[in-house]
This record gives C-alpha cells, sequence and structure tokens, in this order.
C-alpha cells in the first residue's frame, strides 16, 4: 500500500506532538512539519527526519493528509486550502471561529470527497470509550473539567478552551436537541470568561450540568452519567469507571444490597495517537471519522448558544 503522505501544519505545544504521532505510524510517512517560526519547525523536524517549512502553501498538493494545529483564527483559511488542494483534513477543536467558517469547510471536504475530522481528544479516552456500550438514555449528566491557570490557551474562553471537551461528548451521549441554557461565568485572570458553569435541557429531557475552569488550583476531569436504575462515573485522569447499578433487593430492607458496584481501570492510553490513527483508517477506508465536521460544528453551535446565554458575575 503506498504511503499516506502527512504533514503537520502548526508543532507548537501540541502540534509536535501530532508530528511524532504520524511519524511512528505504520503506512505514513511524515513529509514536513510547518511552523511560521522556522526555528520551531527545524527542531521537531530534525529529530523525525522530515522537512521544516516556514510556509504551508508550500505543501499545496504536495500531501494527502494533515493535521492542522494552528490558532483558531486560522483554521477556516488553512483547513480550506489544503481541502481545495486535495488533502484530508484533521483540525484541532474548535473546528474554527464562527459557524459559517464551519459550514464551509464541511461543504467543500463533502463535496471534494474529503474527510475533514476534528480534534475532540476525551472522545478517544478509554474510560469514555468503555461508556458506550453501557448507555440507555441517559436522564442527567454533571460534568466537571478543572485546570491549573495556563498563559498558552487564554485567547479564549474557558468556554471554547475546556468546556467544549465535554460539550463534545455530552452531544455525543444524549443525541437530542438542546432548548435551553443557563450559564454563568466570571473573569478572574483574564478578559474572558475564566470559570463558567451551564446547565443544559434537551429536547428528550435530559439535563446536563457542566463546569468548566482554568483556574483551579488543581486538575480534574470527571463526569456522572445518569440513568434508569444506573449511574456511570467517569474520571478521565486517572481513567477509572465505576458503575452502580440498582438490584432487585428492596432498598429500606437491605440497603446493603439495593446497589451493586462495578470498577473498570484502564493503563497507560495514548487518545491522540488514537484520534489520528482514526483519522487515518478514515481516509484509507473511505469512511466518517469518529468525530466529523458535522461533530465540530455541533459542538461548536452549542458552545456558542453557552457563551450567549452566559450571565458574567461581577
Amino acid at each position: 500500500m503506498k504511503p499516506l503522505r502527512c504533514a503537520v501544519i502548526g508543532v507548537g505545544y501540541l502540534g509536535k506532538f501530532h508530528a511524532q504521532k504520524y511519524a511512528k505510524l505504520p503506512g505514513c510517512e511524515l513529509v514536513a512539519v510547518v511552523d511560521s517560526r522556522l526555528e520551531v519547525a527545524q527542531a521537531v523536524a530534525k529529530p523525525l527526519g522530515c522537512r521544516a517549512v516556514a510556509d504551508y502553501r508550500e505543501l499545496l498538493g504536495q500531501v494527502d493528509a494533515v493535521s492542522v494545529v494552528v490558532p483558531t483564527q486560522a483554521h477556516h483559511a488553512v483547513t480550506l486550502d489544503f481541502l481545495r488542494a486535495g488533502a484530508h483534513v484533521l483540525v484541532e477543536k474548535p473546528i474554527a471561529v464562527t459557524l459559517e467558517q464551519a459550514d464551509e469547510m464541511i461543504e467543500q471536504a463533502e463535496r471534494s470527497g474529503l474527510v475533514l475530522a476534528v480534534g475532540h481528544l476525551e472522545r478517544f479516552n478509554p474510560v469514555a470509550l468503555a461508556l458506550e456500550p453501557l448507555l440507555d438514555q441517559p436522564r442527567f449528566i454533571e460534568s466537571t473539567r478543572l485546570a491549573p491557570f495556563k498563559p498558552r490557551a487564554t485567547d479564549v474562553s474557558v468556554l471554547l478552551d475546556l468546556m467544549i471537551h465535554d460539550v463534545d461528548l455530552i452531544l455525543s451521549l444524549v443525541d437530542s436537541e438542546i432548548v435551553s441554557v443557563d450559564s454563568s461565568g466570571a473573569r478572574v485572570l483574564t478578559n474572558d470568561i475564566d470559570i463558567a458553569n451551564a446547565r443544559i435541557r434537551f429536547a428528550n429531557g435530559c439535563v446536563a450540568n457542566v463546569t468548566a475552569s482554568r483556574v483551579s488550583n488543581k486538575s480534574e476531569r470527571k463526569m456522572r452519567v445518569f440513568q434508569h436504575r444506573a449511574c456511570h462515573s467517569l474520571d478521565f485522569g486517572t481513567r477509572h469507571l465505576i458503575s452502580y447499578r440498582a438490584t432487585d433487593a428492596d432498598p429500606l430492607a437491605a440497603p446493603e444490597d439495593a446497589i451493586e458496584r462495578q470498577m473498570q481501570m484502564f493503563g497507560e492510553a495514548d487518545a491522540l495517537l488514537s484520534e489520528i490513527t482514526d483519522f487515518v483508517a478514515s481516509v484509507r477506508e473511505g469512511r466518517a471519522p469518529k468525530v466529523s465536521g458535522r461533530a465540530g460544528r455541533r459542538a461548536l453551535a452549542a458552545v456558542q448558544r453557552i457563551s450567549a446565554a452566559t450571565e458574567l458575575i461581577s
């Protein structure tokens, strides 16, 4: 099978990891890494044995698939250029700045018969994957995503920086339209929202309570999913999934027997490698990726709705 010629556009903190995955993935040839800071591209390219390029346009028509890991403001332009040149694209989240940009990207990919995938990494966490077969019409979801402050992601609010991970996952779990949103947020260290809580109601009756903070003193990524006679507790950081299920025992007469508990523990996992592997496989097999352009647009639309509904706490 002919190797898939790949490149990574933007090799800052996250992009360099994309490059490392392509370099070791069977059936892929990492042709080049791109960064407007040529010295950064060279530092990443040298140990991987590929070209370092400062202007991504040099690669148009020269590669089959790319990861676009540039600042969000450039997602639309860079992705469109590669799609128009016939390359499949994995673009980091959020898919774009506006829904109009996302629509143009999706339409171009579909018109060209190309894969457009969006990098919502938490979908590839082994805990999230293990939850999928256990789901049965979730009724209430509670998620918490806390992180210490990091200056590198302050070009967007905490909604687009962190909350979008859980919103995307929740949308994939519930599979129903949003009917209302209540949200509050506060500025703490930046000029944008640094901590927020949103309550999302879906047409099928499910409610999700979502909290995200980038000004916490610890990292925490947890979710609880309640459904009829069961609750699933996920810890994305420690990769633990605990399921609680109601038994036929009388909870008043024998409360210790009324709920059974099952824990699944997962070892070290490389979610980014799984994401890129899925992207490459979708290109090879001519199928939709796990997180498509339309899924990325849906997450962006939901977060924009949350943002519009957020009351700023002064």
